[in-house]
């Protein structure tokens, strides 16, 4: 994908201060959020079996519900726990072709998972174990590790605290 260059660039970078400066606001005056949390990110998955082997077997999620799926007959709606209360949950769609994955408007560009550094290292063990290719440590970012399920779906692993970001705090306790 083309990245943008020179002016465009540059009004790229001065449209995102504007909105900084506009909306971003300091921890002391951010107001509570109406919600308590993610429940479960709800993703689609080609194959239930092979998506359990990659999550449970591989990456050390445990399933703990395997259900129909109650608004399409024949599919099933399975959870993974991530840790911290929260939930991976997908959906298959029996019948239905899916086509591969693209970075698109409306896709999840990748969804980032907090790990110790002791997992981190286990989990790109385990990748490289399994030759499931991945990128990182690298690019100058030593802290987080990307990869692809069997869906097209990608994951990072994020050697970071949860409400950081590169070290900053973004939430308060």
């Amino acid at each position: 994908m083309p990245q943008p260059q020179g002016a465009q660039l540059e009004a790229v970078k001065a449209r995102r201060a504007e909105l900084k400066e506009k909306y971003l606001l300091a921890p002391s005056e951010r107001p509570a959020t109406t919600v308590r949390g993610v429940h479960h990110l709800a993703l689609i998955a080609r194959d239930v079996e092979q998506t359990i082997q990659f999550y449970q077997g591989l990456l050390g999620f445990p399933l703990v519900e395997l259900v129909e799926n109650r608004d399409y007959a024949g599919s099933s709606h399975f959870f993974f726990d991530i840790g911290n209360r929260n939930l991976l949950g997908f959906f298959d769609f029996p019948g239905h072709d899916h086509p591969d994955f693209t970075e698109t408007i409306g896709g999840v560009q990748h969804l980032a998972l907090s790990t110790s550094p002791e997992e981190f290292d286990a989990a790109r063990k385990r990748l490289d174990a399994a030759g499931i290719e991945y990128l990182g440590p690298d690019r100058g970012v030593d802290n987080s590790l990307y990869i692809r399920d069997p869906n097209g779906i990608g994951i990072e692993f994020y050697r970071e605290e949860l409400g950081k970001f590169e070290g900053e705090p973004l939430l308060s306790s």
